[in-house]
């Protein structure tokens, strides 16, 4: 359960209740039982408030979100998670991890290259009130396992700490299909997304993808840059956050559909400048060549978007299409042993080389949307300016506009050469130029859904 020590306002919930999400209870409600209610406690400034629990367990829904749930002030919000959820969060990604690094290593030959290099760039990011900035890695997908299976190539010592391991992004569809598997992938830092293929509610806007540049980004900053981090969040208030904010409620959470309801793990400072691990792909694909499919834009939004510009570390995947091959026969279930999994690790991008010019650019575009909407509202065509929100594009031609678009392209293609730079370097030939353009598979027939394509591949939404 809960304990709240954070803020003199604050409580937690005072029953057990099985229900959806949607029925959470918010600060105004009462208690349905007060005789289950825990005794008051006397807080400094002689104001009494009942100490509160409850566990939501949506065992048959599509979204349980957790054990337990933080009611506070609207002027103040915890640091981090509460203690039992770091205690799960940590126990989950303790329990894979060591699972994954057997597997890999007792039953697999697994071979890491640049290992040693990432390792540092992890312990640096350790504490989190000494981070500067996100970070992004970036691979090719080619099997089911390849999160977390990959993650077991880091010494045990990792797992215990979620604060400093990957968020990722998981199906909506598969993951979080139901309340125990969407408890397990919450604790595990994985994101439920729609894919555009399967939901009205996927595509480029959705507001997971508001979640992942707030946790590229430090949302909480203070202003005064001189105190210490976490004292000056403390005392400091959530004025800055517009309260039309969807993401600022008290309950700490999200919905990605206007009806369900998840963590949103951005509201937490802790979780400032946090590491995103991404799959542009967007499905696995598995070709004999160990080529690769066009790169989504979705990274392009990460990297324009975020403040400051994450760090972005491209890696390549080889041999996990081996152990879950997609056409794999009985036991279908079962991964395969014996097989040969390497993986490597590049080095950091040139941020500033790379990715700069394209961030100027955006600059520039918003900038020029932002005349355009003050235009409109001198000539009263517009009735309200929305503020400005990180993660949030309010803006048509921001979101829609063909140099937008492009400018994602763009980007996108240049993280994807990254990839390819890793790839290169571990002795494979050149792609094919037209493979980074998703018109070509269009034309080639391979653009469609699961299973055997005319260029031997195969891929697998997912």
């Amino acid at each position: 359960m809960r304990t709240t020590r954070h803020s003199t306002h604050c409580a937690t919930l005072l029953f057990w209740r099985y229900n959806t999400p949607s029925a959470y209870v918010n600060r105004k409600q009462q208690p349905r039982n007060p005789e289950r209610a825990a005794p008051p406690v006397a807080l400094a400034n002689n104001l009494e408030l009942p100490v509160i629990v409850e566990v939501i367990l949506d065992i048959g829904g599509p979204h349980l979100l957790s054990f337990s749930l933080w009611i506070m002030s609207v002027d103040e919000r915890p640091y981090s998670p509460s203690l039992p959820w770091r205690i799960t969060s940590a126990a989950t990604f303790g329990a894979v991890g060591f699972l994954s690094r057997s597997f890999l290593f007792l039953f697999n030959k697994t071979e890491v290259r640049g290992l040693d290099r990432f390792m540092e760039i992890l312990d640096a990011r350790k504490d989190e009130s000494q981070r500067e900035r996100g970070l992004i890695t970036v691979s090719n997908h080619v099997s089911v396992l390849d999160d977390p299976m990959v993650w077991g190539v880091l010494p045990n010592r990792y797992f215990w700490d979620p604060n400093n391991m990957r968020w990722s992004l998981g199906s909506y569809d598969i993951c979080f299909k139901n309340g125990l598997l969407s408890a397990f992938f919450s604790y595990g830092n994985t994101l439920p997304t729609h894919r555009a293929a399967h939901s009205k509610f996927g595509g480029l806007f959705q507001p997971t993808m508001t979640q992942c540049i707030r946790l590229l980004s430090d949302p909480h900053k203070t202003e005064d840059s001189k105190t210490d981090w976490k004292e000056a969040y403390r005392t400091s208030s959530l004025s800055s956050i517009p309260s039309s904010d969807p993401f600022s409620s008290a309950e700490l959470t999200y919905s990605t559909n206007g009806t369900d309801s998840f963590p949103a793990p951005s509201a937490y400072p802790s979780r400032r400048f946090s590491w995103i691990h991404i799959f542009p792909e967007g499905m696995i694909h598995q070709h004999p060549d160990k080529v690769m499919r066009y790169f989504k834009w979705g990274v392009a939004r990460l990297i324009l978007e975020s403040e400051p510009c994450p760090d972005v570390l491209p890696m390549w995947i080889d041999g996990p299409q081996q152990v879950m091959d997609n056409n794999r026969g009985f036991p279908r279930p079962l991964p395969r042993i014996g097989r040969e999994v390497k993986i490597t690790f590049g080095e950091l991008v040139d941020s500033e080389k790379v990715f700069e010019p394209f961030r100027q650019k955006w600059q520039e575009m918003k900038q020029r949307a932002r005349r355009k909407r003050e235009r409109l509202l001198q000539m009263g065509e517009l009735d309200v300016d929305e503020k400005a929100e990180l993660g949030i594009l309010n803006d048509d031609e921001l979101k829609y506009g063909k140099e937008a678009e492009q400018l994602r392209i763009d980007l996108t293609l240049a993280v994807r050469n990254e990839v390819l730079n890793v790839r290169r370097s571990c002795g494979l030939p050149d792609e094919d130029p037209k493979r980074t353009l998703a018109d070509s598979f269009r034309e080639e027939g391979t653009f469609g859904r699961d299973g055997l394509k005319k260029d031997g591949s195969s891929i697998k939404q997912g």
